[in-house]
């Protein structure tokens, strides 16, 4: 597997989220032209089951649903994309992301929260970005979708992977999965579009794969916690017996670099045990703005990540500065 440390695959995390308000269209369409070989999309549904692309279940984080719908509360006084149109979101203003206690932004040297003219996109939409873009500039980045809360959404009487499902099938992401290797960054890839198909709940992924047939490239999210409120043991998920089982049906795993590393920067053996059984591992998330205490710069951990402890690529806010440590190194 040391050939992958040469050209570490490159996720725009919720896009270029570093520089534009996440999961915006403009923030996916600066992360294609940065050189990103992935873009990312997080899923959640509106009440009328249309998918749209947001990072959260809720809404109030990245809105100005307070403002526009201030009786539209849940119990828990927090505002539920399952709980508005499609109509309804869209006359919301997205928002570089802020707490919505104090309205001040998350991170405070990025684009100016409460400013701009963002809205709320679906899954179609952003689809027909990419693969528009990838034809006017003749690239061919690839999709990396993540199923969020599906368990929860069930609850609700909505099943989110059997809406999204089909539209990824549409657009040409759901032909038979190749097993991964160190081209897949590069295109080198036969038979599909390319698209890693993401979910931290342990049972969806295995759903996906059985019940509902899906073909393509699954990754499961390994949360830093010991168990996931579906049930999910990442405790299990983290050792080589636990691995071996999930290599069964899965292609990959995407860690948080906390699992990586740990607390002083030693790299743990969750990636070799996930090599043993030729699983892919993207770690998360790279941000120059909250980089790990163990580093003192962005390059030190792209050194760390990519030489040390072998992984195959990484989710980036700031995907540009992953590309150009690549170009550098190879």
């Amino acid at each position: 597997m040391k050939e992958l440390t040469l050209k570490p695959t490159v996720i725009a995390h919720r896009g270029a989220s570093g520089y534009l308000p996440e999961h915006t269209l403009e923030a996916k369409a600066m992360a294609h032209a940065l050189g990103a070989d992935f873009l990312e999309q997080d899923l959640v549904l509106t009440k009328d089951d249309v998918p749209v692309v947001l990072h959260d279940i809720h809404i109030d984080t990245i809105s100005d649903v307070a403002t526009k719908y201030p009786s539209r509360t849940r119990p828990d006084g927090r505002y539920y994309a399952l709980d508005f149109t499609l109509a309804e979101l869209k006359t919301l203003r997205v928002s570089e992301r802020f707490d919505p206690k104090t309205g001040a932004a998350v991170f405070s040297g990025r684009f100016p929260a409460h400013s701009g003219a963002f809205e709320i996109p679906t899954l179609i939409e952003e689809i027909e970005l990419i693969q528009g873009l990838n034809k006017s500039t003749g690239r061919d980045v690839g999709i990396y979708p993540e199923l969020k809360s599906p368990a929860w959404h069930r609850q609700q009487g909505h099943d989110i992977s059997k809406i999204i499902l089909p539209i990824l099938t549409r657009y040409g992401y759901g032909k038979a999965r190749t097993r991964l290797n160190a081209n897949f960054a590069s295109g080198d890839i036969t038979n599909q579009k390319r698209c890693f198909l993401q979910c931290f709940e342990l049972n969806e992924i295995k759903r996906l794969r059985t019940e509902l047939g899906w073909e393509g490239n699954l990754v499961m999210l390994l949360d830093d916690v010991p168990k996931g409120d579906d049930g999910t043991d990442y405790r299990e998920l983290h050792t080589a017996k636990g691995l071996k089982e999930l290599a069964k049906i899965a292609d990959g795993i995407g860690p948080a670099l906390t699992s990586v590393f740990d607390k002083n920067g030693k790299t743990t053996d969750l990636i070799k045990f996930a090599h043993a059984v030729k699983l892919v591992v993207h770690p998360y998330t790279h941000r120059k703005d909250a980089l790990p205490k163990y580093v003192k710069s962005s390059e030190e951990l792209f050194q760390k990540l990519f030489v040390e402890a072998k992984a195959d690529g990484i989710f980036s806010d700031f995907c540009d500065m992953v590309v150009h440590w690549r170009a550098k190194t190879r």
